[in-house]
């Protein structure tokens, strides 16, 4: 995996910085624009003001092999006259409480609606009777680089904080840097003051539209920071307060841009560079080809292999030449009907052959966690995604997502990232039966507990001896401190 240059704002530089770089016209208005641009800039501050959101969630969070609830602050905005609030998922996830302060500084209590790790955005409903100023999500697609644009919210915890800046880029890919490596949509860049505390708050144009949600900053950069496109922000939302969720397919291609493959600007469609063997894409290579490939020989193997091209998907032709294209070809394959039949056509060499594939839901990007305070450390149930990141045969077991330094878990040689695949020679299916497995270990007290564990291609037994009266584990074999890929991922 990449090493990850981007991060939320929440983690950017300090705050005597922030304060100075945060421009805020609320009170001073701009004084770089001339007159024209600066009412322009004033009025579209005036639309979206009364509808931003200071938010203050407690959130549940689980780090060094320890659960623990902390505040946080960031930004929002209200999308209805009923109360509906659009933030960040790193901002309000796992959260319990979450207090807001509206733009009237009233402090209301909102709960989570639903959430969207895979593009980091959150609901949040409103407890108010009345009705709420709102703000317009406006057409992401018609922005234009170099247009100017406001960041509002609340950075630092400077609520009502306005920075003004341009549109760098429109489609910035930021490819496996993103959380679960996978996007759905690309980026606006922009080089308005983003600062930690501005996450899940809005990107306006002079319209008053808000035309994105700010949410990261690249790391060791000034004001370049990436917003959430409305469009994608939309769909989301409107699926969340419809579903609670939103439910995409997934069939388990790894896709890379063509010019990973060849610079014929000429050849269209996109390179199949691995394929998940938990997935319905692999289920499918036993599929017969109903294509016009006949001849067996020719057709051998008749599974997708690494390699092919594809080049449709029920019959809509796809191409992705830059890395930049790939969002796209992600969202055409994850608006598929779960559980639907789909038509994928490859190229390879000179024919076209035509895969069935039945669609699975992708699944959560994180799983449960539970902290086990006797031994010391946390564990996470192994979704869909830590199970293909891991590549991992199947998916039985839990994950360590942390040690406590000094712990038993910590001594026996339990690090970030082992997968625990069984207790005493009994098989982990999911995490509720490690966690009984562990209860009744841990109250009779039983001496000596047998663990199966795997960290990437390296298996190990553990012997966890849980005799109060020994300062010394029994063994302390050695662990691989690389933890597996992913695992970053679970916080």
């Amino acid at each position: 995996m990449r090493q990850r240059k981007v991060f939320h704002a929440r983690r950017a530089c300090g705050w005597m910085v922030a304060a100075l770089a945060t421009l805020t016209l609320l009170t001073s208005g701009c004084a770089t624009t001339g007159g024209r641009s600066q009412n322009a800039v004033i009025h579209a501050k005036n639309i979206v003001a009364p509808a931003l959101v200071h938010i203050r969630p407690v959130k549940e969070v689980y780090a060094q092999g320890q659960r623990k609830e902390v505040l946080i602050v960031g930004s929002g905005f209200i999308i209805s006259p009923d109360g509906y609030v659009v933030t960040n998922e790193h901002v309000a996830g796992e959260s319990k409480v979450v207090r807001c302060v509206l733009g009237d500084k009233n402090e209301v209590d909102a709960k989570v609606v639903g959430v969207d790790p895979y593009t980091d955005l959150a609901v949040l409903k409103l407890d108010v009777p009345e009705k709420l100023p709102f703000v317009r999500l406006g057409d992401s697609s018609k922005l234009e680089a170099g247009q100017t644009v406001m960041a509002m919210g609340s950075p630092h915890g400077l609520s009502r904080s306005v920075s003004m800046g341009i549109v760098s880029v429109t489609d910035r890919n930021l490819g496996g840097q993103t959380e679960g490596g996978i996007s759905f949509s690309n980026w606006i860049q922009t080089d308005a003051a983003i600062n930690p505390g501005n996450s899940g708050g809005p990107l306006v144009d002079l319209r008053g539209d808000v035309i994105g949600v700010n949410t990261m900053v690249l790391r060791g950069a000034e004001n370049v920071g990436f917003a959430i496109p409305s469009n994608m922000v939309r769909q989301v939302v409107d699926s969340i307060i419809a579903k609670g969720r939103v439910e995409r397919s997934w069939v388990g291609l790894d896709l890379q841009e063509m010019l990973a493959r060849t610079d014929d600007a000429t050849r269209q469609g996109v390179v199949v560079a691995d394929i998940d063997p938990l997935s319905p894409a692999a289920e499918a290579r036993t599929q017969p080809i109903l294509g016009p490939v006949r001849d067996e020989s020719a057709a051998t193997p008749t599974g997708i292999q690494p390699g092919d091209i594809l080049v449709a998907v029920n019959g809509t032709p796809v191409n992705a030449r830059f890395e930049e294209d790939l969002p796209k070809v992600h969202k055409l394959i994850a608006d598929l009907p779960v559980g639907q039949p789909a038509t994928f056509t490859f190229q390879r060499g000179d024919q076209k052959i035509d895969i069935p594939i039945v669609t699975e839901e992708q699944g959560g990007l994180k799983g449960a966690q539970v902290e086990y305070t006797e031994w010391g450390f946390t564990a996470s149930e192994l979704t869909p995604a830590i199970v293909r990141r891991a590549r991992l045969e199947s998916r039985q077991g839990v994950l360590v997502s942390g040690t406590q330094v000094g712990g038993l878990a910590n001594k026996v040689g339990l690090t970030q990232g082992d997968i625990i695949l069984s207790v005493d020679d009994v098989v982990v299916e999911n995490l509720e039966q490690f966690s009984t497995l562990y209860r009744e270990r841990v109250d009779k007290q039983v001496p000596l507990v047998l663990l199966s564990v795997r960290n990437r291609a390296l298996h190990r037994f553990v012997l966890v001896k849980q005799d109060p009266a020994m300062k010394e584990v029994a063994t302390a074999p050695a662990a691989p401190a690389v933890p597996a890929e992913g695992v970053q991922n679970v916080e």
